[in-house]
């Protein structure tokens, strides 16, 4: 019999205020069965107190699972992925670009590549800190959202750089195709964003939400839609897409969010037009400012060309 594992990790923001069950058995890939044992044996718990079945996580939390002696989540299958570009590395980070249909680290009932085997597809190691099969992943983008993203290579880098998001001093710019015109045609949108009442994955602007921040400005109009740039103060999950549905201008191609098919459909949109096009952060090892960006990708350009033409 081998020695059974404790895994830890933060609980991401996607799972707060979820019961301790479904985002156990979401965050390890157990089944619903599986954790629910766990939890009964005592063997989980959150900043150090026993979670029940029942109890709801915290986003942030700290969460220490005993976990079954046949699990290895540590294993990560290197993948060459189409699209995905090293757009800067060095010893203690590796910026990358993302591209649409990739996720940032494996997840349950995820079965595509992802940041995490990109990165050991194109022979960069990342940093041992983190979570087994997120290590070095210190930010997200959606699997559905292009552009950059930086990974951790060293300890230091990972702490440095988490931190960096948690006080918001990390430039997140992003670009998106909203449907008809924001009015005012710039501005802030503060709203507190949590799930969604009538769907568990899903997310909204819900009073007692957690605080989130997005500032905006138009940069061109086409009627039925306008490219927009947003600078995120806050990082929620789905925030850009939760915040402009709420307006009822929701980005182009998002289905999930009230997007109009026949407009994505004549737009050549398969997913959201949302684009992380620059950041910018202190690097963490020389202390400098590093700005890195993206252009659009085929996908995003032709819906992009099609608007500037006068269709769809």
């Amino acid at each position: 019999m081998t020695d059974r594992v404790h895994q830890e990790f933060t609980v991401p923001d996607e799972f707060d205020d979820a019961r301790a069950d479904a985002a156990l058995a979401r965050l390890t890939g157990l089944s619903r069965t599986v954790v629910g044992k766990l939890l009964r044996a005592g063997e989980a718990t959150a900043d150090g107190s026993v979670l029940a079945k029942s109890d709801k996580v915290a986003a942030g939390s700290v969460v220490r699972l005993l976990l079954p002696e046949e699990r290895d989540l540590a294993e990560i299958t290197p993948e060459v992925v189409a699209g995905f570009e090293v757009v800067h590395c060095d010893d203690d980070i590796v910026v990358v670009d993302k591209p649409a249909g990739v996720a940032a680290h494996p997840s349950p009932g995820w079965k595509g590549p992802t940041v995490v085997s990109a990165l050991a597809g194109v022979g960069v190691s990342v940093s041992t800190s983190g979570a087994a099969e997120r290590q070095g992943i210190v930010h997200r983008l959606d699997v559905g959202t292009s552009g950059l993203m930086v990974v951790a290579r060293t300890e230091r880098a990972y702490t440095a750089l988490k931190r960096a998001f948690k006080e918001r001093t990390v430039e997140k710019v992003y670009h998106t195709v909203v449907q008809s015109l924001p009015d005012p045609l710039e501005g802030t949108i503060d709203a507190p964003i949590g799930r969604h009442p009538g769907y568990e994955w899903r997310f909204a602007v819900v009073d007692g939400g957690r605080d989130s921040v997005t500032h905006y400005e138009t940069l061109e109009a086409f009627g039925r839609a306008t490219l927009v740039e947003v600078h995120l103060e806050t990082g929620r999950t789905h925030q850009i897409r939760v915040h402009f549905s709420a307006l009822h201008h929701p980005c182009c191609g998002d289905l999930t969010y009230g997007a109009d098919p026949a407009l994505s459909a004549g737009l050549g949109l398969t997913r959201q037009w949302l684009h992380a096009r620059r950041l910018g952060f202190v690097h963490p090892a020389t202390g400098e400012n590093v700005t890195f960006e993206s252009p659009y990708p085929p996908d995003l350009d032709y819906a992009l060309e099609t608007l500037r033409d006068g269709g769809p």
